[in-house]
């Protein structure tokens, strides 16, 4: 398989489209029909993370222009999670700046997942609060959360290339212990930070191991004051090989498109969903997204089908 990817990266477009993206479509449908989930996030803590990921303009180490702020109030966590509930989102996640909450932060959390969950069961939360302790997890698992989200970030391999306060193996640990408590958990990376089609053979490898249910695929958007802010390693058609190579590394998992997609497949964006089956929509955690009414017309424009409400 490792073979086949290096091919894919190294195809002149005319073979890309007319052989590998068809077969990836196929992979798509077969899996998920012409359905497209989608989901929104809030940045409910924003800056001052002592880790030193060098995409991250949360991290105390570089100098950005990223907000910085405590967690947010419980009336305002939920309120962010009922407004975007209203236009038809299918799935709300609170995340936090950090390699981990505080137990009172924990709590804050989770008793608004509570509050949510009281007002309609059928909702569907998630949150990404960094490395947690099993009696934590399980904690929110009985809040009512859904799914817990973990990034490996990117390969084992290149990892150390990119972050050296925080273990790639912690972050494995924290997936696997997720899935043991019970949770759906959502994990994947970021792409065009130098990685090789090695790195994203590895990494599709370590999520496959940890059956993880919900890939998020981010793009590398260069942020001043990062150590990749003359990052540069993505075309439009790049990043869509990216995805179709992750769709036939992982034929059944739920493939995300996330951050960065914007900025990196520009006029290529609906063909991104022709691999994945579902979308981050609204605004990232330190970038702003499309409207939804853009997406919502991409996705009917491709005759697929979507619960927005823009």
């Amino acid at each position: 398989m490792r073979a086949f990817i290096e091919e894919l990266f190294n195809s002149p477009a005319d073979v890309f489209f007319t052989s590998f993206l068809p077969k990836a479509t196929s992979l798509r449908f077969k899996a998920f029909s012409g359905r497209v989930e989608t989901c929104a996030i809030v940045n409910a803590k924003s800056g001052r993370c002592p880790s030193d990921c060098k995409f991250c303009a949360q991290s105390v180490h570089f100098k950005t222009r990223v907000t910085v702020y405590p967690l947010m109030t419980k009336e305002e966590l939920k309120e962010r999670a009922l407004a975007a509930f209203s236009k038809g989102i299918d799935r709300f996640s609170f995340v936090t700046s950090g390699i981990a909450l505080s137990d009172r932060e924990l709590s804050a959390v989770a008793s608004v997942v509570e509050e949510l969950k009281s007002l309609n069961p059928e909702v569907k939360l998630c949150a990404s609060l960094g490395q947690l302790g099993k009696e934590q997890l399980l904690l929110l698992k009985r809040s009512g959360l859904d799914r817990y989200h973990h990034n490996l970030e990117t390969s084992k391999e290149f990892y150390p290339l990119i972050a050296t306060r925080q273990s790639w193996h912690d972050r494995y640990k924290t997936v696997a212990l997720a899935k043991e408590v019970g949770f759906s958990v959502c994990s994947g990376g970021i792409f065009g930070m130098g990685e090789s089609a090695e790195d994203i053979c590895s990494i599709a490898e370590s999520l496959a191991e940890l059956q993880v249910d919900s890939v998020p695929v981010n793009f590398l958007h260069p942020i001043r004051g990062t150590p990749l802010e003359g990052a540069r390693f993505l075309t439009p058609l790049k990043a869509l090989k990216v995805l179709v190579a992750l769709r036939f590394l992982l034929p059944e998992t739920s493939l995300r498109v996330c951050g960065g997609r914007e900025f990196n497949l520009r006029e290529l964006q609906p063909l991104s969903l022709l691999v994945s089956d579902s979308l981050m929509v609204g605004n990232y955690l330190t970038t702003k997204g499309r409207q939804l009414k853009d997406d919502a017309q991409m996705i009917k424009d491709l005759g697929l089908s979507s619960n927005l409400k823009p």
